[in-house]
């Protein structure tokens, strides 16, 4: 997923040199609870690097590491959809396997006449690092983001205990969980969340190229895109926008339960402004009988193990009130060879209501998540490299500067973020630190910029130690 972490793969050609490096050494392809549970035994007592995997969908490496023992939870595959009552919610549900993923869900949820918050590439794990770490989805303005929409947890903790936790009971740990991040609170065995009754979904693209018009215009056009961003997102309707600098996509917006002819009216002071410009566009727009239905026709495809990342919350008042330099930040990252990625989403309190969770609280005032890429040069390591250095020490931080209290979305961003327990958990991070201290006593579950990461260290050979306080020494 991100080749970073990785080393050679089976689609190296046979010509090239293949090490394990940092891929994990051995994995137990868990079917049964025992899997889970003699495996951290067995760990524990070897004094063995320890691994959750899922999918390896993770952009920061989580899902990896050198002499490690894995858990792949991938082929937990069951999916039940439920009627749940409790004096928070009362409504559909479906519990799902830790392996069930996004496309298997939709599937599923559709012959029940019914749709499931998950992410906008449908092979994320949706019990795993994705709802655990928050989860935005095209469908997170009409109802929020993932974790927002979790009732219950079945889930083993460093000690071995299987445990359920909800909103009676072990809800410290269902606190955690749900957008505290992954894989290291505990093994998540299955997730059960909120579903909704599916219906028509409208959708559109637009998009535009460079050539034949000045910088300063396409400027102008991205800038008045991000304008009218509040009044569209209010809505109900999430936006993905892609930047470089020779093109701009919307591909697509997304609005459940919305008549094509009321997007349309939602957009046309876009389309009314691009005329203005005198730029000219390709624009796609049509009402679709289901959520599956305009996720399969409209949503991009998302490619894996080409890029590095950063990423940055862009609050909703930065819009209001330097939108100017919003886009001087745009144009520094994509004229300086990386791609601008914002996915525009409102998912307020008012939008999510009734929930509790450790999502970060900088999501509340955001109007969009931005993922800031730079391409993964196989065969230049210097090039990648510096590209790296970019992201970390100018594009990020360009962001940073215009919105320093805002934050970022831990499974999308730079590995090396400074400050990470800000950046990712914000004021959460102290109650997140005591929850893991209860479930994982011994420390045994670890992930790079995960709560309580900090206090180790990690060499090249995979060997872990803790971190030596100067009050210890």
């Amino acid at each position: 997923m991100a080749p970073l972490f990785g080393s050679c793969d089976p689609f190296y050609p046979s010509s090239e040199p293949c090490t394990i490096g940092n891929l994990v050494q051995f994995a137990v392809n868990v079917s049964k609870l025992e899997h889970v549970t003699e495996t951290l035994k067995f760990a524990k007592q070897h004094n063995i690097r320890f691994i959750v995997r899922n999918t390896g969908h993770d952009y920061l490496g989580k899902s990896t590491g050198a002499g490690a023992l894995a858990i792949w939870m991938h082929n937990l595959k069951d999916i039940e959809f439920e009627d749940w009552e409790d004096t928070h919610y009362k409504g559909k549900a479906a519990k799902l396997g830790a392996g069930v993923q996004g496309m298997e869900a939709y599937q599923a949820a559709h012959k029940e006449g019914l749709r499931v918050v998950g992410g906008e590439c449908p092979s994320v794990g949706l019990a795993g690092g994705y709802s655990q770490g928050g989860g935005h989805s095209a469908l997170s303005s009409k109802y929020g983001l993932g974790a927002d929409q979790v009732l219950e947890w079945e889930v083993i903790d460093g000690t071995g205990r299987f445990l359920v936790a909800n909103r009676e009971q072990n809800t410290d740990l269902y606190w955690a969980l749900a957008g505290g991040g992954g894989g290291t609170y505990g093994i998540v065995w299955s997730m059960t969340s909120k579903v909704y009754p599916d219906g028509i979904v409208s959708g559109l693209n637009l998009t535009f190229s460079a050539t034949n018009i000045s910088m300063d215009t396409f400027f102008k056009a991205v800038e008045l895109y991000n304008t009218h961003l509040p009044s569209i997102v209010d809505e109900g309707v999430m936006s993905l926008n892609f930047l470089t600098n020779t093109s701009f996509t919307i591909g697509p917006m997304t609005a459940p339960d919305m008549p094509l002819e009321k997007l349309e009216t939602l957009f046309q002071p876009i389309r009314d402004g691009l005329d203005k410009l005198g730029i000219k566009y390709k624009y796609q727009s049509e009402e679709f009988d289901s959520s599956l239905a305009q996720f399969q026709a409209q949503m991009p495809l998302v490619e894996v193990a080409i890029a590095q990342y950063g990423g940055w919350l862009i609050p909703r008042s930065l819009i209001h009130e330097n939108n100017h330099g919003l886009t001087e930040s745009i144009r520094s990252v994509v004229g300086n060879g990386g791609v601008f990625t914002t996915v525009a989403i409102n998912v307020s309190k008012k939008v999510s209501g009734d929930v509790f969770n450790a999502v970060l609280p900088a999501w509340c005032e955001a109007i969009a998540h931005v993922v800031l890429s730079t391409a993964w040069e196989w065969n230049d390591s210097k090039h990648t490299h510096a590209a790296q250095e970019k992201m970390t020490n100018d594009f990020v931080p360009s962001l940073m500067k215009l919105a320093p209290n805002s934050g970022a979305y831990l499974n999308e961003a730079d590995f090396r973020q400074p400050d990470f327990k800000a950046a990712f958990y914000g004021t959460n991070y102290k109650a997140l630190r005591e929850v893991k201290a209860k479930y994982d006593p011994h420390d045994i579950f670890y992930g790079l910029t995960a709560v309580g990461s900090d206090e180790w260290t990690v060499s090249s050979s995979g060997r872990m130690c803790q971190v030596v306080s100067h009050d210890e020494l």
